[in-house]
């Protein structure tokens, strides 16, 4: 026979009341003391059972109880109900009881105001945490260090950094009170989250020279922090001065340095770090070896992330969904789609769930196959299995649908996703706009982009390269010259890919000399010639029978390690066979031709 929480909570009242304590159910346990007979007219003071609890209401409804019961329950119990609710993620309903306890006079106590700050601060309303603060320091409450770390922890919620370098400033200059390691860590971990980990690196260095010396979590947080921002140099030397300090790094210090390493290829000193953690005892976790795969799956070494999955398995340790996802995006870079299926249909007989991630991975490599139906239906198994659509997998589907010319099937799919409200970001936006200049819908891309400012989104330099080369196609070079020139104003630098369009345009045009007048601003603004830009002019320039004017240009792809492409290859040949013997051009073709 089933409960709900609030009958239990009723039965546990009436128990109460009527002194039966046999009831299993019962909220409260019988806290009785040996007390002599002169002392029977002292109630004790109840003690609540708050594990029944499974909603807000139930809380709600046990708090108006407790305030009415005679003795009333001791502030450690009125606490234990707020925390309960805390942990529910229920911050309001939280706050919204604490003013009634306020009305009913129920007691509280410096844990009550952490509480209520900490709800504050993730409803990023740091403003009313101080307001509360304030309000309990008034009444003679004094703060500690979980107090002053909620604050913390919310100016950084906030994005709002600066006033939280200030506050943790204040606490060591004035001494308000002994930051523990918790408080330390949330600063590092805020500064590093918030794009700051040089700052967080400088405040490592000045708190090692004070009493308060940061713990290796604080260490992890920085040097995670430096190789994600690819500052892998920097992270090893921090690894180094912990050891110096006395703090033994430990697996996550590894993992951060091992990400890190390879995301650069670095294998060499990867090998070295794993050694290491070999030679100090370290144990290799499924983290570990999740990053191998998927480092290795990254650089095309399957056969290297399956040794990686024999080793594990000898280890007696479990690959995760992350291991396997990893492996699953691996055999789709190869386009092994079947493989990759595979991988993907034996995780449940391992009783591992797929995650969106893992759908995605999957979706997104029958897509750059071409197999839009196989991934459409992945597509709609998602909300079957109990899982939500992200962003990143309608992306990906509206993507693949637009790829294979199914453009009604890819709005359909946007406006679906508008109408679950799952948020379209600048990505989607950028997917749509393409497909609209890639059907010659100018005038509508121009439109849309129009609709994407109304709502907030910042085009960027990828969404004007699509207009760009869309009004390319459309042979409207002198629009696209002037969307060029108005980039600076809109505070956005125009990368190679879209002075290579245009600069492929020209020459398309037969305006070769406009052409090389662009390539010269091009470098004069900083921004270094691709090969796509050298084989579209000395193309432009081949049309025009040109080749002493090409052979410049060829050089200076030479220097710049750049090779002709098919076209600009063919197009060499065919001059060479055609004229007289050029042994200048011969040569030069033998260094950018390839197999020449």
């Amino acid at each position: 026979m089933k409960f709900s929480g609030r009958a239990l909570i009723r039965r546990a009242i009436a128990s109460y009341h009527y002194g039966i304590f046999a009831d299993p159910f019962s909220f409260f346990f019988s806290n009785f003391h040996s007390v002599g007979h002169k002392d029977r007219s002292f109630s004790p003071k109840p003690r609540i059972d708050l594990s029944c609890i499974n909603e807000l209401d139930d809380a709600v409804f046990l708090f108006r109880q407790m305030v009415r019961m005679q003795p009333q329950p001791s502030v450690v119990e009125f606490t234990k109900l707020l925390q309960v609710i805390f942990k529910m993620k229920q911050y309001s309903g939280a706050l919204k009881l604490f003013d009634e306890m306020r009305q009913w006079g129920a007691p509280v106590d410096q844990y009550t105001m952490t509480i209520l700050i900490n709800c504050c601060c993730l409803l990023k309303r740091v403003d009313f945490g101080f307001a509360i603060f304030g309000c309990f320091l008034k009444h003679g409450y004094e703060a500690d260090a979980t107090t002053f770390t909620a604050l913390l922890k919310g100016f950084f919620l906030d994005g709002n950094v600066a006033e939280a370098e200030k506050l943790f400033k204040k606490l060591l200059n004035l001494k308000l009170c002994e930051p523990d390691g918790v408080t330390i860590l949330t600063v590092v971990y805020g500064l590093c989250k918030n794009g700051h980990v040089l700052a967080a690196h400088d405040l490592l260095c000045l708190l090692e020279k004070t009493i308060y010396k940061p713990n290796v979590m604080a260490y992890n947080a920085v040097i995670n922090g430096l190789c994600k921002c690819r500052m892998v140099d920097n992270a090893l030397e921090l690894k180094s001065r912990m050891i110096d300090k006395g703090i033994s790094p430990d697996v996550v210090t590894y993992n951060s340095m091992i990400q890190g390493l390879c995301d650069f290829g670095r294998w060499k000193e990867v090998k070295h770090l794993l050694n290491e953690m070999v030679n100090h005892k370290i144990p290799l976790d499924v983290v570990t070896f999740s990053i191998l795969v998927d480092a290795f799956c990254k650089e095309g070494n399957i056969k290297e992330a399956e040794d990686i999955l024999e080793i594990m398995k000898q280890q007696n340790i479990s690959p995760d969904i992350v291991t396997y996802t990893a492996l699953i995006d691996g055999y789709c870079l190869q386009g092994k789609m079947d493989k990759a299926k595979e991988v993907f249909d034996s995780m449940a007989s391992k009783g591992i769930k797929p995650s969106i991630m893992s759908y995605g991975t999957l979706i997104n490599g029958y897509c750059k196959k071409g197999k839009v139906d196989e991934a459409w239906r992945l597509f709609l198994e998602v909300s079957s299995k109990g899982l939500e659509h992200t962003t990143v997998t309608y992306n990906t589907m509206i993507h693949g649908l637009l790829s294979e010319g199914r453009f009604g099937d890819g709005w359909k799919l946007f406006n679906d996703m508008e109408a679950r409200q799952v948020h379209p970001n600048l990505r989607t936006h950028n997917i749509l706009l393409d497909g609209l200049c890639k059907t010659r819908q100018i005038a509508e891309a121009f439109s849309f982009l129009k609709t994407m400012e109304d709502k907030g989104l910042n085009p960027d330099i990828i969404t004007y390269g699509i207009l760009i080369n869309g009004l390319c196609k459309e042979g409207k070079l002198e629009d696209a010259k002037n969307l060029l020139n108005e980039l600076p104003s809109k505070g956005l630098k125009p990368d190679n890919h879209i002075y290579a369009i245009i600069i492929g345009s020209l020459c398309e045009e037969g305006f070769v000399d406009e052409a090389k007048d662009l390539l010269i601003k091009m470098e004069g603004s900083g921004c270094a010639p691709n090969s796509v830009t050298y084989n579209n002019i000395i193309q432009g320039l081949l049309k025009k029978k040109e080749v002493y004017k090409a052979m410049p240009f060829l050089e200076e792809m030479h220097k710049k390690g750049f090779l002709a492409d098919a076209s600009t290859s063919s197009m060499l040949i065919n001059h060479l066979q055609g004229s007289k013997k050029n042994d200048v051009l011969l040569e030069m073709m033998k260094k950018v031709v390839p197999k020449i």
